[in-house]
């Protein structure tokens, strides 16, 4: 018995150790099988009746009842016109192309045989929907199953023609038909390029009326290819719509992922940096099993420990059926992660996909506001938790002036008027958006506040947006402001535009800070006045010149909405050239979780983005672009604050550097990045050619602080404390990512 006293004892021991100080096999927080028990129920309570986009079990469903219906006696083909359409419809968005394709053409076939009648409105969709399914055949076939790194990149080219031709010829004899009768429909007309371009037959295979011609996707600027590295390394994720953090989670000097796909079934995955160009996968030792669903991440270090931890959002776009709880996934600097929602008060049951970090009172305790969803009969307010620093945090949106609804689709956090008071920008989709300027620290005990003051500054629009972010893109030391327009009928909008027609869909937004509190529409003058279709963005240096450029993902849950994602350089904070055929950029699907950092610690930023749909069967391979690297400097710095918050969220560095063109400053404040994907907290900066750092000046909110560096090395990465004098010099060592030829998965 004693013997047998020790062995449990024993393994007790082990179970503890491996629980606080290095990941085992096995290892899983009971708190965290309670969420996965949770979302286990969610997926079983999920009705695809009520929510779009469980079409695999929708599909089961109309398949059993057509069945049921056509083994009845007296029955006629005719009868089941409904039936046989929702079926075929919840086929093609099931990814069972094939199938849809039958369905769709019995339908055709009892038109053609006179045995139905449906209105040309009818028949437009119907034909427009067998198209489509054809497309998408050809994109299974070729594009995922024969995936090169030209596939899907707009516009095609000869190492993403299609092999397997079938899909797309078919495409074209019914997109054919319908501009057969209808010449002018430009949803159509772009389809049909684009099924040409999979052929390797644009432009001189387009009938002259309906060619899109190649000029208009021209790069302004010609910046050198960024190859897809991402089969080679691991990260070649074929998922739905989704995000990614890209972080150092374990402190090694190296980045490594965190991504998640919206399915209600699909994993949160984690991966690590193996600093050799390939990244292992670790969910399953990480203790991340089960932690299902997620359409969005972001990154902070809450309690103050030294190591990142992550809030996944779920829900969006399910309206009443997205009810799901986030997730506070606590890193315990082991290799694992502990799902802590519940116990630091952060379980609640509402749609969103979107949340921002910030020290709203400057308490060095990093708080959380949370953009929820609502719609008519399922209100859902927004969230602000204040962290109390002792690991939980308490609701106070309300009671703090933060009391707008709508279906926020972006919050982004900043100080907007450099009063050392961190600001909350709200994207709103269908209505006016809202900046919440915080009014500082109240006097006489009353609580915490914000004002709306975005009509007051003309920063409402546009009244359909999504992504959307504050970033200095002048380096003039004032928070400029980007949103994005998301407000459109169909692809057809988007062939307008690139064709120079008027199509009355939403323009994005980018606002000029004035530096005395307003703000300027400078969208034109800067070259963004463009119809972006931008599902998500986020900002970094494609060439380290020290302006940030953009990368918008775009597309909707839209089958048809095959539009190219949009990269575009920052010319020395003047206008944005649009480089998204340059740079291979251009993805036709559809575009999410977006991060730029440099993953393989070469000096300039590599990017990574989560790419797919809504829909079950909308799947696509996550990208990651290589630099293929320039001639300008760099420097690197990881702020750890002590007064301040920990990962040093909010505070503004400002690097001065001297050119042979002159002295400039380059201005940064420390967050993640824009909307859907998060880049490293690190801060990376691009110092132009022939550069020497002449001066790093770090302001820290919480405390005051205003340090001054000088002696700073260019092409060297820094460690500065909040606390000490003195920076200290980080080694990070460079390696190769690994090569990915045109050869298919």
């Amino acid at each position: 018995m004693k013997n047998l006293m020790l062995i449990l004892l024993a393994a007790s021991l082990f179970r503890l150790i491996a629980g606080t100080s290095g990941a085992a096999e096995n290892y899983q927080a009971a708190s965290t099988r309670r969420m996965a028990d949770r979302l286990r129920q969610i997926v079983l309570q999920s009705d695809p009746m009520q929510n779009p986009f469980l079409n695999r079990r929708a599909a089961e469903m109309f398949e059993g009842q057509l069945r049921l219906a056509l083994e009845q006696p007296d029955a006629d083909p005719a009868r089941f016109v409904g039936l046989r359409y929702r079926l075929a419809h919840e086929l093609l968005h099931a990814g069972r192309s094939r199938e849809a394709i039958e369905q769709f053409e019995a339908l055709r076939k009892l038109i053609g045989e006179g045995r139905i009648e449906l209105p040309e409105d009818k028949q437009t969709l119907l034909r427009m929907n067998t198209a489509l399914a054809h497309l998408r055949l050809g994109e299974q076939e070729n594009c995922l199953l024969n995936h090169t790194i030209d596939s899907c990149l707009m516009p095609i080219q000869p190492g993403g023609f299609h092999q397997k031709t079938l899909g797309s010829e078919g495409a074209i004899t019914i997109l054919k038909e319908q501009l057969a009768r209808d010449p002018n429909d430009l949803q159509a007309g772009w389809l049909l390029n684009l099924a040409y371009m999979t052929l390797g037959a644009h432009p001189d295979g387009v009938p002259p009326f309906f060619l899109i011609p190649p000029r208009v996707f021209n790069s302004e600027y010609d910046l050198p290819r960024f190859p897809d590295r991402a089969r080679g390394s691991g990260l070649d994720l074929n998922t739905l719509a989704g995000s990614a953090v890209m972080d150092d989670f374990d402190n090694d000097g190296n980045l490594d992922l965190m991504i998640c796909s919206m399915g209600v079934e699909d994993p949160l995955r984690f991966f690590r940096n193996s600093a050799d160009g390939h990244f292992e996968e670790r969910t399953g030792p990480a203790g991340l099993t089960g932690e299902l669903g997620g359409l969005n991440l972001v990154q902070a270090d809450y309690n103050n420990d030294g190591y990142l931890d992550v809030l996944v959002l779920r829900g969006a776009w399910f309206e009443k059926q997205g009810h799901h709880p986030n997730s506070l996934l606590r890193n315990n600097g082991n290799g694992t992660f502990d799902d802590v929602t519940e116990e630091a008060g952060l379980l609640s049951f509402h749609p969103t996909q979107t949340a921002t970090w910030l020290d709203f009172n400057n308490d060095g305790w990093i708080d959380l506001f949370i953009g929820n969803e609502s719609v008519p009969g399922d209100v859902n307010p927004c969230e602000l938790y204040r962290n109390n620093g002792d690991g939980t945090f308490q609701e106070i949106a309300r009671a703090s002036g933060l009391t707008g609804l709508g279906l926020i689709k972006s919050v982004h956090s900043g100080d907007y008027n450099n009063d050392g008071w961190t600001d909350i920008y709200v994207s709103c989709r269908g209505q006016a958006n809202l900046l919440y300027r915080n009014e500082g620290k109240p006097a006489d005990g009353t609580p915490w506040s914000f004002r709306n003051v975005a009509a007051d500054l003309g920063v409402s629009d546009p009244v359909y947006s999504f992504p959307a972010w504050f970033f200095d893109y002048d380096n003039d030391g004032w928070l400029d402001l980007f949103a994005c327009g998301y407000g459109v009928k169909s692809v057809a909008s988007v062939a307008a535009d690139y064709l120079g027609l008027r199509h009355g869909a939403a323009l994005p937004r980018l606002y000029h800070n004035n530096g005395d509190g307003t703000f300027t529409n400078v969208t034109a003058e800067a070259g963004l006045n463009h119809l972006l279709v931008g599902m998500a963005g986020n900002f970094g240096d494609l060439d380290n010149d020290g302006f940030a450029d953009l990368y918008i993902g775009t597309g909707s849950p839209d089958l048809t909405m095959l539009v190219p994602n949009r990269m575009f350089r920052n010319d020395s904070g003047r206008r944005f050239q649009d480089v998204t055929t340059s740079g291979g950029f251009g993805t036709v699907q559809k575009g999410h979780g977006i991060c730029f950092g440099d993953l393989d610690n070469d000096g300039d930023q590599d990017v990574y983005t989560s790419i797919g749909g809504a829909y079950e069967g909308d799947t696509y391979f996550n990208a990651l672009f290589e630099n293929p690297g320039n001639e300008n400097d760099w420097l690197k710095l990881r702020l750890v604050g002590s007064t301040s918050n920990r990962s040093a969220i909010g505070a503004r560095i400002k690097v001065s550097v001297q050119t042979k063109t002159g002295s400039r400053s380059i201005h940064r404040t420390v967050n993640s990045g824009g909307t859907f994907g998060a880049s490293p907290l690190r801060q990376e900066f691009g110092l132009g050619k022939t550069a020497t750092v002449t001066g790093v000046e770090v302001f820290w909110p919480a405390s005051g602080v205003r340090q001054h560096f000088a002696g700073l090395r260019k092409n060297r990465c820094y460690l500065i404390h909040e606390n000490r004098k003195t920076p200290t010099e980080e080694s990070l060592a460079s390696f190769k990512l690994p090569l990915t030829h045109a050869s298919h998965h």
